[in-house]
């Protein structure tokens, strides 16, 4: 693994995103037991960091570029109008690495909103989620996290560990949301998803 690892860091700028189809993607990752130097691990780290900007994105799974180690990274910025941040509990998180996470739904409630991923590029569609999860792991030094999410930082970790599980966003899909990026852009760019169940002919939860 960790020559793997330095082939990948031998080149400049992002790393590939691997997108689906490709079995690393569809395979449980390792848990992560020390494969990885700390050197190699902050360099690893760092590369995902760039490649998640580059996409750009919110999140990015070691699997997304080949990796089948339980690592991936989040981060957002938020940059939303103040509507889609109340609709969808979108505010700020500040970058940090999730190591052998795994989560838990708090409560039962349930949020459903437009979903992608880096991994499957050009189309979205919606996702019902738990609106509150409890993430345990560690971080990239070895110390436990053990935290609760909400909102968008909630979709965000689902949708992340589920990478580490081999499980792709579509997998939990309403499939007859399915949009392009294209008709994303012209139709579907409200808060919540209402106005496109109702015209695709699909239940929100």
């Amino acid at each position: 693994m960790a020559e793997r690892v330095e082939q990948l860091l031998a080149g400049d700028g992002p790393l590939t995103i691997v997108a689906a189809g490709d079995p690393v993607l569809r395979r449980p990752a390792a848990p992560f037991d020390g494969q990885l130097e700390p050197e190699l691990l902050a360099r690893f780290v760092t590369a995902l960091r760039v490649t998640m900007h580059a996409a750009p994105g919110v999140g990015l799974a070691a699997p997304q570029v080949g990796v089948g180690l339980r690592i991936a990274v989040i981060e957002d910025p938020a940059p939303v109008p103040e509507e889609v941040r109340l609709a969808r509990g979108r505010v700020p998180q500040p970058f940090r690495v999730l190591v052998n996470p795994s989560y838990e739904p708090v409560g039962t409630a349930r949020a459903a909103f437009f979903e992608g991923c880096l991994s499957v590029p050009g189309w979205q569609a919606v996702v019902a989620r738990h609106a509150e999860v409890r993430l345990t792991g560690q971080d990239e030094h070895g110390r436990a996290v053990d935290e609760v999410f909400s909102g968008w930082p909630a979709r965000i970790v689902q949708h992340e560990t589920d990478h580490l599980d081999g499980t792709l966003y579509l997998d939990r899909a309403e499939l007859r949301s399915l949009s392009s990026s294209q008709a994303m852009a012209d139709r579907w760019t409200q808060p919540t998803p209402h106005t496109a169940a109702r015209a695709l002919g699909f239940e929100l939860p």
